[in-house]
């Protein structure tokens, strides 16, 4: 089974690693089916943001549309005379004349924060198109090929890349656009308010040459108006800065969000090239996927665990047919050479064992033994018999090296006749020449110290 497996597994290994490849598509499909809901999810509060932007905008819009408070009375519940319900529609005139620029500023940039609006959404729905079809791309849903080829690279070069860009542009120019904006009703609400101060100064300077009690009428319409302009102001104004607040602390929330689904994507990425990068070749992911396949049953399942099991059966034959063919035939040649061996190596065991138990009875009853019981007879055998083994060994060492010497010096003969030095040639023969008597001279030394006795004595201990 240890083989049979693995090359039964060899055989089928087109289909397993088509079942591995389906395997992995699920699941890049499943990451791809969570990231889109999250997304949508992520897109839904973009909306829910973008409709509360807009909905402090044109409330923000209102603030500057409003009415002084006070009715067509005075404070006394009295009606307003001619002349302070021109002094009241002066003063309206000289306000919105003096402050007509900066509103007329406004509308522009209200109208283009609107437009800059409308193109970040639209941006956002096309950007979010194209890194659909980009995955689509590189699953080879759409071209049929795997991995980042050049459509994809096209898509990611041509239309997410600049989308990118482009959306993290207009977030800059919204947060610029919102600034300005701010600074510019700031600068309305003074202007307003000079307008105011000059007019009633102008009006205080009318008023002081008429009467002494028409001036105390006036001075205390005059009153009244600057309170309730004053009022206004500061109502209008605190209801600005809260709404200016609201939409940047909306803004923030919004450029999160869209941060939120740019990290969805990188996630998203960084999940499928993970599961793509995973080798999946050990032998129990093939042998999982391979009974997966078993498990589809009618579509062909049943029919590939028959195969499997025939291809398997047919591997285990093999593994053992010689085993069984040697079980079943008779006795050939070769066993016939063998039992020769065998019977040879019986015979030669058999006179051993007879020559060994002769030796051993001649030993007993002769004089060897007893030499073996007398110390110093028996040191010299050793050492006799040490020496031996010793010059035996050293002698063997000696001509290996002269074997090697004299086939290096033949090969450095061929070389040097080979390569045709002329003058230089002789020279070279000459000293190889010197080189091998020094060698023999030097072999020959060795000998004479080594069989020297006090050496012999020497290598023997």
């Amino acid at each position: 089974m240890t083989i049979s497996h693995p090359m039964t597994l060899l055989l089928f290994r087109d289909t397993i690693q088509s079942e591995i490849e389906k395997d992995r598509r699920a699941e890049i499909d499943a990451v791809r089916a969570k990231t889109v809901e999250q997304k949508k999810g992520v897109e839904t509060k973009v909306a829910a943001v973008e409709k509360e932007i807009a909905a402090a905008r044109e409330r923000w819009n209102e603030t500057f549309s409003a009415k002084f408070l006070e009715g067509e009375k005075n404070a006394d519940g009295i009606p307003l005379t001619d002349e302070q319900k021109k002094a009241k529609d002066a003063l309206e005139a000289q306000v919105t004349e003096a402050t007509k620029a900066q509103r007329e500023q406004l509308a522009t940039l209200d109208k283009q924060i609107t437009e800059q609006t409308e193109a970040n959404t639209k941006l956002t729905s096309e950007l979010g198109f194209w890194q659909t079809e980009f995955e689509r791309e590189i699953n080879g849903q759409r071209s049929g090929l795997l991995g980042e080829g050049p459509r994809a690279k096209s898509i990611r070069a041509d239309q997410l890349e600049p989308r990118r860009a482009e959306s993290k542009r207009l977030a800059a120019v919204l947060e610029a656009l919102t600034m300005q904006r701010k600074q510019l009703q700031s600068d309305l609400d003074t202007t307003a308010q000079l307008t105011t101060d000059r007019f009633n100064t102008k009006l205080a300077e009318n008023s002081a040459r008429a009467k002494a009690e028409q001036d105390r009428v006036d001075a205390l319409k005059r009153q009244v108006q600057q309170q309730q302009a004053d009022q206004f102001v500061t109502q209008q104004n605190g209801i600005r800065d809260t709404l200016q607040k609201q939409i940047d602390a909306t803004l923030v929330q919004l450029k999160g969000l869209h941060e939120e689904i740019a990290r969805l994507g990188a996630d998203e990425e960084a999940r499928i090239g993970s599961i793509r990068a995973e080798p999946r070749r050990d032998i129990l992911t093939q042998t999982l996927a391979l009974h997966h396949l078993f498990d589809k049953g009618n579509e062909g399942g049943q029919f590939a665990f028959a195969a499997y099991v025939v291809l398997t059966l047919l591997f285990m034959l093999v593994d053992t047919i010689p085993l069984v063919m040697k079980f079943f035939s008779k006795a050939g040649p070769y066993d016939t050479l063998i039992d020769i061996d065998e019977a040879r190596f019986d015979r030669e065991r058999k006179s051993f064992l007879q020559s060994f138990h002769r030796y051993m009875e001649t030993l007993t009853n002769g004089p060897f033994l007893h030499l073996t019981r007398n110390k110093p007879l028996e040191a010299a055998l050793i050492e006799g018999v040490d020496r031996s083994r010793a010059a035996k060994e050293f002698l063997e060492h000696l001509l290996e090296l002269e074997r090697a010497f004299e086939d290096k010096v033949r090969i450095e003969r061929e070389r040097i006749a080979s390569e045709q030095l002329g003058e230089k040639a002789a020279e070279k023969i000459a000293m190889l020449e010197d080189m091998v008597q020094a060698f023999y001279a030097d072999l020959r030394r060795r000998m004479e110290l080594f069989f020297s006795d006090s050496n012999a004595r020497r290598v023997a201990s």
